[in-house]
């Protein structure tokens, strides 16, 4: 059954931003949208298993560190090879200045 987790402080996010979060033996990435909104994501690369709060964001694409393959954060679709597989998502939501990740 899914729950909303308490994932951090919305200001530990910087705009355009990621970082990894933890929660129940599994990792996730959640990102700051350029117009302030939360996404949440599988932590993993589809294409390697590397962690994406290491890669680089734009705009509503996160590029993994390892091998460039992009996706877009909004619905996990895998845009630039060699990611060939999408991402899972997760719904996420700003509240009290925390954003909360439903697992």
């Amino acid at each position: 059954m899914a729950q909303w987790v308490n994932a951090c402080a919305a200001e530990d996010i910087e705009a355009e931003g990621v970082i990894r979060f933890d929660h129940a033996g599994r990792t996730f990435a959640i990102f700051r949208s350029p117009a302030d909104e939360y996404f949440c994501t599988d932590g993993l690369c589809t294409h390697e298993s590397v962690h994406l709060a290491d890669g680089l964001v734009m705009d509503y694409v996160i590029e993994c560190p390892k091998h460039s393959g992009e996706f877009d954060y909004r619905s996990g679709e895998a845009v630039r090879a060699p990611a060939c597989r999408n991402l899972k998502t997760y719904p996420a939501k700003f509240e009290d200045g925390r954003v909360l990740v439903e697992v």
